[in-house]
């Protein structure tokens, strides 16, 4: 099949591979840019995928605070250099981060880090659930499955859309930007506050 250039062009500026490998993707992909991306990681190709596995021991401690004054966010994200940290891409990507948190409210970075403890108990709320509103058994995990998928978007960073651009994931921003960056670059940790929260009222 014909392969567009402003599309190869995109998924090498997305994940660093060469112009063959992202047209033979693309073909194989049916010119599906998020499936050529995934099949460009498979094969090993796509240069953010191999960056995953550098140390990424320098980076910045963005914050933002939301007009008003209510809530405030500090995030860390880490790369491999102090040299791409003080770019104005990092610095933009660590705001975009920062407001990310303080609009969609995620608990986790990432699926990784919910307990066994809290994902036994979602996953027994969602099958019981299945189970009353008289669904067979057979396809109840199929329905927990997909519950668990619709949960970890909410509550986990990497996984909730983005607010600039909700058909995208924001594993993807950080994706695009290990490609442009050329660094390996890892969001460690956030904190939200949001004002009075926890506080006693009389």
């Amino acid at each position: 099949m014909d392969v567009n250039a402003t599309v190869v062009r995109e998924l090498r500026e997305r994940t660093g591979a060469g112009i063959m490998d992202c047209k033979k993707a693309l073909a194989e992909s049916g010119g599906n840019l998020e499936k050529a991306v995934d099949y460009l990681r498979q094969k090993g190709l796509a240069a953010a995928a191999r960056k995953v596995d550098r140390v990424a021991a320098d980076g910045a401690v963005g914050a933002y605070v939301h007009p008003g004054g209510k809530i405030g966010v500090l995030v860390e994200i880490n790369c491999e250099t102090d040299f791409v940290a003080r770019t104005a891409e990092f610095q933009a990507l660590l705001k975009d981060m920062a407001m990310q948190v303080a609009a969609a409210n995620p608990r986790y970075v990432r699926r990784e880090e919910v307990s066994a403890d809290e994902l036994e108990k979602e996953k027994s709320i969602y099958r019981q659930q299945a189970l009353e509103s008289g669904k067979p058994e057979r396809v109840v995990e199929k329905i927990v499955e997909g519950k668990m998928d619709r949960f970890y978007s909410e509550v986990c960073l990497l996984e909730q859309a983005f607010i600039k651009d909700p058909d995208r994931k924001v594993s993807d921003i950080i994706h695009d930007a290990v490609g442009r960056l050329g660094e390996n670059i890892q969001v460690r940790r956030f904190a939200r506050y949001h004002l009075g929260e926890g506080a006693q009222k009389n």
